[in-house]
């Protein structure tokens, strides 16, 4: 063994950052030396201001060597193809931000171009109907794409949304049957090494103390080591995300879990809607500069659509991130490096991107500079990336009916983001660089419902035959319909696995140690034989 390679990994914090960090150490820093130690504390509670996902969240539960059936049932999951937003760019609208893609690219040209040229020649419904994911949701419908799927099942993209609660729990198994190490206490204090400030252990309220060599910081907002002891600072982003409350409650389903999250749009902020197996998520975020607490509260009980199961949960936040996720031996993952607002689900993400990049640049007992310094680049340019795409949902709105939107209507935003609109309102183009993670159709998405529209398209579209062109984009639209209508609902889909220990009263199943997941149990949907796309795609003009 190198005499210079990390052997104690100390996380402070659980939760859903916490667990997930820990799992996937257990996976894969397995090598015979490394110690995998996590403390929290009972007394502590966990805050969870949204309970829904995005795709590469599949990737991480693959990775893990997690059965998807096991892990929807443990967490009472449900599917999630998309976002509906509504009242977002004008008060009565209603527009979908789907995963997965628009349509087809047609000799280089990207699909959207397509669309804006066709919509100058005759009426077009919105675009997303011509997305497999945004049908599907529209119909309440699901079908998990096989490998060997065609178009358009094969372009069926979800995620998920889950309790956290829960999701934290089944990680907690798994990684406890990989060798991780569960410590009990609350931090009390932690020792930095005088020679070069570097954390050498945390002690525990009741006096025990835990060394290591890396500390990974889950402790929330708070930052225990990131910012309380190693001072490391916050930049906030408050002059551009208004929104600084959130008040949560969970209610009564009161009817099949749709397989999307809803985004409403309120005068002084919005609503979240995430249907899980056996409850309804719920949560207003606001501006407390436009909205006392109260009134928050008094709002979004208003508007459950089933009765509430709980006392709302009020919290308080400052939108922006550490100015270093990794400082000295501590690297912050989940809300101790920073936070925006769930408005498109990526808190989660956060921490699985800071997961994968602080293992693919993990150090030895030298923190060597330059696995910091790229560390640091990476989560800085992603969390401005999402930052510059949550603040155009607020930007491009055309809502005068409060003095919130007025606000947000008129303000300055970051250049980066100035730059996108600007090139986007001449000719429709999205240029994406380095680390970013919402592809060209979620920027066409928002853009278009929100009505940002281009003044032009493309040239190059003007290269292709109309009418051939018209000729394709009807023949996606109606193989979109046709195989959104032979899926099952999303409810009977869920229906063919086991129900959730909630509901049924049994006791959670055990995760078993890292290894090959089973052949999921339910169907995978391919339509081979009967696909509209199959033989025309590719080239249709």
């Amino acid at each position: 063994m190198n005499e210079h390679a990390i052997r104690d990994v100390v996380i402070v914090g659980g939760g859903t950052a916490g667990w997930m960090a820990a799992a996937a150490f257990s996976r894969f820093l397995n090598n015979g030396h490394t110690r995998i130690t996590l403390i929290e504390s009972e007394e502590i509670g966990t805050i969870g201001v949204g309970e829904a996902t995005i795709p590469p969240l599949v990737s991480f539960n693959q990775m893990l060597g997690i059965n998807e059936n096991d892990f929807l049932r443990e967490t009472a999951g449900t599917f999630k193809l998309g976002i509906e937003f509504v009242d977002w760019g004008r008060l009565g609208d209603r527009y979908f931000h789907p995963f997965g893609s628009h349509g087809h690219d047609l000799q280089g040209v990207h699909f959207h171009q397509l669309y804006l040229r066709e919509r100058q020649r005759q009426a077009l419904p919105p675009i997303a109907t011509w997305s497999m994911s945004a049908v599907a949701a529209a119909a309440g419908k699901f079908g998990r794409p096989s490998p060997e799927a065609q178009s358009p099942i094969r372009e069926l993209l979800y995620a998920f949304h889950f309790d956290a609660g829960l999701y934290a729990r089944f990680l907690r198994r798994y990684a406890e049957a990989n060798g991780v190490t569960r410590i009990e206490g609350k931090v009390a204090d932690v020792t930095l090494r005088p020679e070069d400030g570097h954390v050498a252990a945390v002690t525990l309220a009741d006096g025990r103390q835990v060394a290591g060599d890396l500390f990974i910081d889950c402790s929330g907002f708070r930052g225990l080591l990131i910012e309380e002891a190693l001072e490391t600072g916050y930049e906030p982003w408050g002059q551009w995300l208004p929104c600084d409350r959130a008040v949560a409650v969970p209610s009564a389903l009161t009817g099949e879990p749709d397989p999307f999250t809803r985004a409403t749009a309120h005068k002084a902020g919005w609503q979240w809607r995430i249907p899980l197996q056996h409850r309804m998520g719920n949560g207003l975020v606001y501006a407390s500069q436009f909205l006392d607490d109260d009134a928050a509260e008094r709002e979004l009980l208003s508007r459950l659509e089933g009765a509430p199961l709980a006392e709302p949960r009020r919290l308080s936040f400052t939108t922006g991130r550490r100015r270093e996720c990794w400082s000295r031996n501590v690297v912050a993952l989940g809300l101790s490096s920073g936070f925006i607002e769930p408005l498109e689900s990526t808190s989660i993400h956060f921490i699985q991107s800071g997961i994968a990049r602080l293992i693919a640049l993990f150090p030895d007992k030298r923190f060597d500079p330059v696995e910091r310094t790229e560390f640091n680049r990476q989560m800085r340019e992603l969390y401005e990336d999402v930052r510059d795409f949550v603040i155009l949902h607020y930007k491009a709105t055309e809502r005068t009916d409060s003095p919130f939107w007025d606000r947000c209507r008129t303000m300055e935003v970051p250049d980066s983001l100035r730059r996108k609109m600007d090139l986007f309102r001449a000719k429709g183009r999205v240029f994406r660089d380095s680390m970013e993670l919402f592809a060209t159709t979620s920027w066409v998405a928002v853009a278009f419902g929100q009505h940002l529209w281009p003044e032009h398209h493309e040239p190059a579209v003007d290269a292709l035959d109309e009418d051939r062109v018209a000729a394709a984009l009807a023949q996606m639209h109606q193989g979109y319909a046709q195989v959104a209508q032979q899926l099952p609902s999303h409810g009977a889909f869920l229906r063919q696995t086991a129900l959730s220990p909630l509901a049924s009263g049994a006791a959670p199943t055990p995760v078993p140690a890292s290894a090959p997941a089973p052949a999921d149990a339910l169907p995978r949907f391919s339509f081979e034989s009967d696909s509209p796309f199959t033989g025309t795609m590719g080239s249709p003009v």
